[in-house]
Formats: C-alpha cells, structure tokens, sequence
C-alpha cells in the first residue's frame, strides 16, 4: 500500500445563514431559529485553473444555495442529522471528493451562558455507500 495520500484544494464557504425548524423542542419547531454553516468542499482544481472554467470545479454559489435550503427545509430533531444530510448533498458533485461541515446552531436551547453549539461532520465520498438516512448495522453511531 502506497504511503501517499492525495492532497486536495479546497473551497471554503463560511457564514450561510438560514431560518430553521430544527430540534427536539416543540419551540423550536414552532418558533424557529438561525442556524450557519461553514462548507469545506475537498477537491482537484488543476483543470479549472488552467481552462478558468466554472464547468471544470463545483459552483459554490449552488452548493450554497442547495446548503440554505436544506436549513430551510424538512425539519429534523438533530443537528447532526441536518449536517449528514449537507454533506451528502455535497458529495452528489462529482468533482468533490470530501466535505467538512460544521454547522452552527446560537441560538440552541441551553439554559446556561454559551456563545455557540456547533457540529462538524467530515464524509468523503467512500464513507456514504449507503450510510445516510439509514442506521447503523452494528447498533453503533452513525455519525
């Protein structure tokens, strides 16, 4: 086995915003909240920089778009959840090879002083056969 790991740019989108109904508190389905999210996105850029083509990288402003819309779309009771499921959106490009997510969730209900709850999750492209949405097999964490 080869000891060189192949080293992949990155695309990093920091600060999407969008209002959603996510949690396992009824107020916070009802109500509502702000949640962010910082997308990394791991891939080859070479032939982009050559050819200085959107066709040959990922476009970040529809990642962001399809990002924001999940925030806003079908709640879910974890974040953890949420953050899977962006990663698995991320990882329908066909160029990007591995995703960081860390989602952001400020306004969670705590009841004592805090700046920010966060949950990153890391996928690459091998680790979702058929992983998302499903659980795990061995009784263990998916996430």
């Amino acid at each position: 086995m080869s000891t060189h790991t192949k080293r992949l740019d990155r695309v990093t989108v920091h600060g999407l915003r969008g209002r959603g109904h996510h949690g396992v508190f009824e107020r916070e389905r009802e109500k509502g909240q702000t949640f962010m999210v910082d997308v990394t996105l791991g891939l080859d850029t070479r032939r982009a920089a050559v050819s200085d083509a959107l066709s040959d990288t990922v476009n970040y402003g529809e990642v962001s778009e399809r990002i924001v819309a999940l925030i806003e779309g079908e709640p879910v009771n974890l974040i953890e959840t949420l953050a899977a499921r962006m990663a698995a959106m991320c990882l329908e490009y066909p160029l990007v090879e591995e995703v960081e997510v860390t989602l952001h969730k400020p306004d969670a209900p705590i009841t004592v002083p805090f700046e920010d709850v966060t949950v990153t999750v890391v996928r690459a492209r091998e680790d979702l056969a058929g992983a998302v949405g499903r659980p795990p097999e061995n009784g263990g964490s998916a996430i």
